[in-house]
């Protein structure tokens, strides 16, 4: 039998230089601009690398700490690799065993992309300036996201709700499994009309996912739409049912977007 938190699936549907003040500037009401400029493609399937870290920020930490180092992460938009970032605190912990108090989650257009903003000095400095001090537990995942249309193009607008689930499978499952799966969850924006744009994947960063090799990402015009999908519980179960006998576990956080230079957690 699995644990209650494995039965959470979908739960509901379906988952560092500190910046000069004209780098925070950058940060807009939206970074549709920034991303359509960097990705302009023809083809009618569009591809992203998906990057998101969850934190647990210590206890007692001062919240002008805990502002600098959402600032800062936000900051890191500039970035050339960057084509969409955006970190605050968690809006809600539906499935999991840590309990992460705030959410990063960008957008890259390749793999090496990624690894440069990773290894870039600002993004760096802002790790160990910004984050290593006040957090007491990281997991980062990462994962190529398809889609069929231009929703790619477009990064999800502040007050969008993100829906971020992680599977950690049930050990010998084979590629036949994982590929079940991810149909499952790519299936729902075909069958919850409120999701805007969703993608999913296997991680290919296993260091600090702890375990947790499949990954997906919901997006939702808002916080209704997404307790609407929740409220509709039969059409919830029925895809639950589809894989729940294959997990182990399951992490399941929603995190709204803040408005630009949010200084409120």
């Amino acid at each position: 039998m699995l644990s209650l938190k494995a039965r959470t699936l979908f739960a509901p549907p379906f988952s560092l230089a500190f910046p000069h003040p004209k780098h925070l500037s950058i940060v807009k009401s939206s970074f549709s601009f920034k991303l359509a400029a960097k990705m302009s493609s023809s083809s009618s399937s569009q591809s992203v690398v998906e990057h998101v870290v969850l934190f647990k920020v210590k206890e007692n930490t001062e919240p002008s700490k805990v502002n600098a180092m959402v600032s800062n992460l936000n900051g890191l938009v500039s970035l050339d690799q960057v084509l969409h970032i955006t970190a605050g605190p968690v809006h809600r912990t539906a499935s999991s065993p840590i309990a992460f108090t705030h959410a990063l989650h960008s957008r890259y257009k390749t793999k090496d992309d990624l690894a440069g903003y990773s290894a870039h000095p600002r993004h760096v400095s802002v790790v160990k300036e910004s984050v290593l001090p006040i957090v007491e537990d990281i997991m980062a995942v990462d994962w190529i996201g398809n889609g069929d249309d231009q929703d790619l193009l477009v990064a999800p607008p502040p007050g969008s709700a993100l829906r971020l689930t992680f599977l950690k499978l049930k050990e010998g499952l084979g590629e036949e499994v994982k590929s079940e799966i991810l149909g499952v969850i790519k299936g729902l924006k075909g069958k919850f009309s409120q999701i805007d744009q969703i993608t999913c994947g296997e991680n290919f960063s296993p260091a600090r996912a702890k375990g947790y090799s499949l990954a997906s990402l919901a997006v939702f015009p808002g916080v209704s739409e997404m307790e609407a999908v929740d409220s509709n519980e039969q059409l919830v179960n029925s895809q639950k049912e589809k894989v729940r006998d294959y997990l182990d576990s399951v992490v399941v956080i929603d995190y709204v977007i803040p408005p630009p230079q949010s200084a409120s957690l």
